[in-house]
């Protein structure tokens, strides 16, 4: 049986995202489309036009800090719901406002208002993802819950989003399994299964052993028509991974490090989760898994990185660490955004003057995107979701597979919301695991959770100096420099 809601919806954004959203949302609720009203900057009553014909409402505005709440306040009402997926508009001054008047908020991802501007003449963790996810935790301790409050899901797209599902569902596969074939036995059986059936994750973590979390994504989706000069080609919005490749990398730091990498800083405030690098995530290759392949990809900065760890931080009753693993993502995009990425470095980060998002014109080729679990009995163990271009159309024509995953994430969070309106302030581990993944895991196409015998010390190869032979870093081989693809 679908949700029916019956207040107002205000859609902030119509791309790649919003574009597939909608239908799914149309499909797994009971809205009236009169109530939906969407804006963006750019016009798009064309791509909107079958919506607008059938109730819905296009405004094109472009969102500021100087307007963002009268914008709000004319289109969503108490009681409403505020579905943000626009780039530029930060949520730290929309959810203020949105906890006074009750109104619930969802976006995909953390965005800045000018992303730019706040790269220059900052210390790399002032300019940080990290320092707005300690921003929101201590929002989130004075946000109200219960009667009278209203809920905003923040971060909740395939990754950051699906990605905090597939974690906990690949530790609750891993455990289970490990107990059924009697890989573990006596009192930490029995502790792993108490973790296990009580959903307390970072001691179940700990107590399997597990060192370092990737979340690895491989898109190897196919144009017809190849890049051209001047052009950024991708699956999704161009300059919102332009940014994020360019952004300083950030890293959830294990306990198990044994050292930092050079020129990397460790914030002096908040959780201290998180170690910022000075280097940018375009620059920092290493290697990682996915179904059925070793691959090398770009350690890019994202929210997942900071959640997850801090989800899986195990602490000692005086509040110092006891056992974190390390946390980070790392991306190969389709061949033709790899090529626009080379070309946007040489460039000098000019942003090409045209853009390009496959969608129809896309031939072959699948996203596969899921955790990489690593340092247990198994070495590792992947679960994710492997989506073809083909299986995509199949489920929502139109659409390429990253934007379907990242689509019925923000649908599978919507719908939870609209059951639970009055849950505060939460991160995508604050959501349940089973239930979201009921719920997305008819739109993931092929859905594996597997053992894989796999490490970083698997063809490891790096160059040698001094006629020096290359060699991997010390003998514990989940260092995160073992991951590293050096020059």
């Amino acid at each position: 049986m679908r949700i029916c809601f019956k207040n107002k919806i205000l859609l902030l954004g119509y791309g790649t995202i919003g574009r597939c959203f909608l239908p799914l949302l149309a499909r797994h609720a009971r809205v009236a489309l009169k109530n939906i009203t969407v804006i963006d900057a750019e016009d798009l009553r064309g791509p909107l036009q079958p919506w607008i014909q059938k109730g819905v409402v296009f405004r094109r505005e472009r969102l500021t800090r100087q307007n963002l709440i009268r914008v709000l306040g004319r289109n969503v009402a108490p009681g409403g719901l505020i579905v943000d997926l626009s780039s530029n508009v930060d949520c730290l001054d929309i959810l203020p406002w949105v906890s006074r008047n009750h109104i619930l908020y969802i976006n995909a991802s953390l965005e800045d208002w000018l992303p730019g501007a706040k790269t220059r003449n900052q210390p790399h963790p002032n300019k940080s993802l990290y320092q707005k996810y300690v921003k929101l935790l201590e929002m989130k301790s004075f946000w109200p819950s219960g009667s009278g409050s209203a809920t905003a899901v923040l971060d909740h797209g395939a990754n950051p989003g699906l990605i905090s599902h597939f974690v906990r569902r690949g530790l609750l596969d891993l455990a289970k399994r490990l107990l059924r074939e009697g890989a573990i036995a006596g009192a930490r059986a029995a502790k792993i299964e108490r973790y296990a059936a009580n959903r307390m994750f970072a001691s179940l973590a700990m107590s399997l052993g597990v060192k370092a979390v990737h979340c690895s994504e491989q898109d190897t989706q196919t144009p017809v028509n190849p890049k051209n000069n001047d052009e950024f080609v991708g699956t999704w919005n161009p300059w919102g991974l332009a940014e994020e490749a360019v952004a300083p990398v950030e890293i959830g730091w294990g306990t198990h490090e044994k050292h930092l990498p050079p020129h990397a800083a460790i914030p002096c405030y908040g959780p201290q989760n998180q170690i910022v690098l000075s280097q940018m995530g375009l620059s920092t290759l290493a290697r990682s898994w996915v179904p059925h392949r070793e691959y090398v990809g770009m350690v890019i900065v994202h929210g997942e990185s900071f959640t997850i760890s801090n989800l899986l931080t195990v602490r000692k009753k005086n509040g110092g660490v006891r056992y974190r693993p390390t946390v980070c993502y790392i991306y190969l995009p389709a061949n033709e955004t790899m090529a626009s990425l080379h070309e946007l470095r040489c460039r000098g980060y000019q942003r090409q003057s045209e853009r390009r998002i496959m969608r129809d014109d896309i031939r072959r080729g699948e996203d596969i995107m899921g955790a990489l679990i690593m340092g247990h009995a198994y070495k590792s163990w992947w679960t994710g979701s492997i989506l073809d271009i083909k299986g995509a159309r199949r489920l929502l024509p139109n659409q390429n597979a990253t934007a379907i995953q990242v689509g019925i994430g923000v649908v599978a969070a919507v719908l939870w919301m609209l059951k639970n309106p009055a849950a505060g302030l939460c991160f995508p581990e604050d959501l349940p695991c089973d239930e979201i993944l009921d719920m997305a895991r008819p739109y993931l196409g092929k859905f594996v959770s597997i053992p894989v015998p796999w490490t970083p010390l698997v063809n490891y190869r790096a160059f040698s100096r001094d006629n020096q032979p290359a060699r991997p870093y010390g003998r514990n081989t989940w260092q995160f420099d073992n991951f590293l693809v050096k020059p």
